[in-house]
């Protein structure tokens, strides 16, 4: 409660500090064209002197709070408690902090477990309240500052740009840091798996049975770990997605670009792309309540065996789900072609549609192969889709009729429940994730290949 106050008081008083800071310079000339910057680069100077400090006191404050006062609370416990091996002791702070959130209630908790839930309490209520207090005493300060560093003379628009220039280079380092950090943590687990499996059997291996032997001569547990099979359902699957996705998504963006009147464009783009909003579970249902029972009914009328699981109902709903990327993307790649391009080819006496093939989708070409190759590496990243609707056995096969699993399904399905993080079965999820992320950088790379040859080749 005390942190949404102080988020609250820190946005109100920021706000308050734009508006008396814009208010002071316009006071300290008579004409406007006197001050250096625009009165709201004055305001938003005021409002970075009172805002910014405080944020990064409470960032700072509360990614330390709850170490430090489960740090005090240990302390007051009996010195047979802290004693205690580090797992048990960690069990014990998990049962002081789940009582003090009240997450848990216990009738009758041990004392010794309940004065220090109270000292939590307590002291998380002290903490959230002077952090309140520092962060109100420094926006004060920091507004009395703002207001006094005001002068006509005073470069505020600069000011502002280089705080904000240094607010994205350190909002890119984040984020360039945490695709780091992922990257790096699925890499190592994946050294880990490779340590147990031979790299060679994982990636050329036939066969993908996961289950290790527990004892000598168990059945089923063949610990067999070839991604091959799992590979090939993904790109069965991913290739059925595109057959549907690549044709409707072309078609629909010439026509809302080239045919379409703008009232009927306005209606439509908005009608299809809300197909890219829609859940992906709701079109995991779609796919195993509606279409996988259908094909395999009209695939048995014609004497067809059609799986439950197979890669045709999948694909197809997959496809429906990535039209946007590829509708949406095209049609603002086809109305960024300068008009002049039209009237030329006009002009030369070409039709309609001889000017669409032979002059926009040409010039087109490097934005329609990149939302292609997005849509593609959407379809292979999906997963909730055909955990829903795909079949869960690894069959080697380019029969889209038959069950096929993908490296998704394989993945969701090695980290369902607790798992212990040091067998080949549990490990073999991150060799996959890796694959998966070197599969999607790849067509990442094609697509900016692709993309700078056919834009040099056109300018």
């Amino acid at each position: 409660m005390l942190n949404l106050v102080l988020i609250t008081v820190i946005l109100l008083l920021t706000i308050f500090g734009f508006y008396l800071g814009r208010s002071r310079s316009k006071k300290l000339v008579e004409r406007i064209r006197d001050l250096h910057s625009m009165p709201g680069y004055y305001g938003l100077y005021v409002a970075l002197w009172c805002g910014i400090p405080a944020l990064v006191i409470a960032g700072c404050w509360l990614s330390m709070e709850s170490s430090v006062v489960m740090k005090l609370v240990v302390s007051t416990l009996s010195p047979e408690t802290r004693s205690l091996p580090v797992d048990r002791l960690a069990l014990v702070i998990n049962d002081i902090q789940n009582i003090a959130s009240g997450s848990i209630i216990i009738k009758e908790p041990a004392e010794e477990i309940a004065r220090a839930a109270e000292s939590y309490n307590r002291l998380k209520t002290i903490s959230s309240a002077s952090l309140l207090v520092v962060s109100l005493s420094l926006m004060l300060a920091g507004l009395g500052l703002g207001l006094k560093f005001i002068t006509p003379r005073l470069r505020a628009r600069n000011k502002v740009e280089g705080a904000t220039k240094v607010l994205m280079v350190l909002c890119s380092t984040i984020a360039i840091f945490t695709t780091i950090g992922i990257v790096l943590s699925v890499l190592f687990e994946a050294i880990r798996f490779f340590k147990l499996i031979p790299m060679s059997d994982f990636l050329f291996g036939l066969k993908w049975s996961p289950q290790m032997a527990i004892r000598p001569g168990q059945v089923g547990a063949s610990g067999s770990f070839g991604v091959i099979p799992l590979l090939v359902g993904t790109l069965l699957i991913s290739f059925v997605a595109m057959l549907v996705a690549v044709p409707i998504g072309l078609m629909s963006a010439i026509y809302m670009s080239e045919y379409a009147a703008p009232k009927f464009r306005a209606l439509v783009k908005p009608m299809l792309e809300i197909l890219a909003g829609i859940p992906t579970v709701v079109y995991g249902f779609f796919a195993a309540l509606v279409v996988a029972p259908f094909l395999k009914e009209k695939g048995a009328w014609i004497g067809l065996t059609v799986d439950s699981g197979s890669a045709l109902a999948v694909g197809i709903v997959m496809g429906i789900m990535i039209i946007p990327f590829v509708s949406s993307l095209t049609d603002d790649v086809l109305n960024a072609v300068p008009q002049s391009l039209r009237d030329g080819s006009y002009g030369l006496g070409a039709t309609q549609s001889e000017t669409i093939v032979r002059v926009l989708l040409q010039a087109a070409l490097p934005g329609i192969v990149a939302s292609i190759l997005l849509a593609v590496s959407r379809a292979i990243g999906e997963t909730m889709i055909v955990v829903m609707a795909a079949g869960l056995t690894a069959n080697l096969t380019a029969n889209p009729l038959e069950s096929v699993t993908t490296v998704t399904v394989q993945i969701v399905t090695l980290l369902v429940g607790d798992q212990e993080f040091d067998s080949p079965k549990t490990l073999a999820a991150f060799a996959l994730g890796l694959v998966l992320f070197v599969l999607t950088l790849i067509l990442n790379i094609i697509a900016l290949y692709v993309v700078r040859k056919y834009r040099q080749q056109y300018d």
